[in-house]
């Protein structure tokens, strides 16, 4: 009986991700994401305060000159502001797919349950009580927080009849979100680092540096390549845990793999740009109208239209107000919260 359920879960799961699973589109999607991602890759490197032409910023990219003023604009501050862009958004929205593909939580999000906010109370705690703390070290302390924020809204979503729910997910984070919020501004009030940490609670890309790239780099690659791997065993995750099982996946492993590789990925974010949230909401719910749920095709997708996302919403921020930018949490956020509206409404109407 045993071998006899077995095949037929491996049956059942084969013909539900076959029956939505669309390669040739993911193909195309992503062929076409990556084309529009180097246009604005381009285009963002061209406009800023200064104006550039594009032949100098040719120049500054593949033949720069440090005495040139307009080369060190194009390589020292634009440069690693857009691929900061590219690798953070690419985070956030891989992140975002795991998370939802694990818990089957169609709101699961890294700022939603309060993976950011733990790390950017980590941030602040490093400000102020460590203030000369080299960055690699920055990076760790936002780890633990993330960990330590998904740790406490598990625990409290768990708690009562029923065991987690997506519902009791989101409202714990929610909670969560709103009280460590409320300690890190009392810690930036306490210690006068106001200034700097309200930096990171709006969202930006404007003070990247090279260092911050070079030292976040292989952390996220690493991960980026741990969930690409993981992807199968998301895909049978994402169709129940009975069917995992029964495939003989050891899904237990599987969630531990999934849950290292999102607070790698969200802690290493929101130590370059901040509290930038609803781009692991908004961006796997596309892949996944895009692509079907084969999470080896919705991963990469998520990766390259993440990036694309953060990449003209931060070329939006310079435009809307040159002389001083609008935060791109607060432009992404126009977009993620009428879409967290939607998903709850939506959520509601199937309880």
């Amino acid at each position: 009986m045993g071998a006899q359920e077995g095949n037929e879960n491996r049956i059942v799961a084969q013909a539900a991700v076959k029956k939505t699973s669309r390669p040739l589109t993911a193909s195309f999607v992503i062929l076409l994401g990556l084309a529009a991602l180097a246009i604005g890759l381009v285009i963002s490197i061209s406009f800023g305060a200064a104006e550039i032409s594009f032949r100098v910023v040719w120049e500054a990219v593949f033949r720069f000159n440090p005495d040139i003023p307009d080369h060190q604009v194009i390589r020292e501050l634009r440069l690693p502001r857009v691929l900061a862009g590219v690798i953070v958004g690419a985070s956030f929205a891989v992140a975002g797919a795991i998370m939802q593909g694990m818990t089957r939580n169609p709101l699961a999000d890294s700022a939603l349950l309060g993976l950011n906010s733990g790390a950017a109370f980590a941030l602040a705690a490093c400000m102020a009580f460590w203030p000369g703390l080299s960055y690699t070290y920055m990076i760790l302390f936002c780890f633990v927080g993330a960990a330590f924020a998904a740790a406490i809204v598990y625990g409290v979503g768990s708690l009562g009849k029923g065991g987690v729910t997506p519902v009791r997910l989101t409202l714990a984070g929610a909670a969560l979100s709103a009280l460590l919020s409320a300690l890190s501004e009392g810690i930036a009030l306490q210690y006068q680092i106001g200034q700097d940490l309200a930096f990171w609670f709006a969202g930006g890309l404007a003070r990247t540096k090279w260092e911050q790239l070079q030292i976040m780099l292989p952390w996220i690659v690493g991960a980026l390549l741990g969930a690409m791997a993981l992807s199968r065993s998301i895909t049978l995750l994402s169709l129940g845990d009975e069917i995992s099982k029964g495939l003989g996946q050891r899904t237990q492993l599987v969630k531990l793999a999934g849950t290292v590789i999102v607070l790698i990925l969200a802690g290493a974010s929101v130590s370059v740009v901040g509290m930038v949230g609803f781009v692991g909401l908004i961006i796997p719910h596309v892949s996944r109208r895009l692509v079907g749920v084969d999470y080896r095709w919705i991963v990469p997708c998520s990766a390259v239209l993440g990036g694309l996302l953060v990449v003209f919403a931060d070329l939006a921020a310079r435009m809307i107000n040159p002389q001083s930018e609008t935060p791109v949490g607060a432009l992404i956020a126009l977009i993620g919260v009428p879409f967290f509206l939607y998903l709850a409404r939506k959520e509601r109407r199937e309880l």
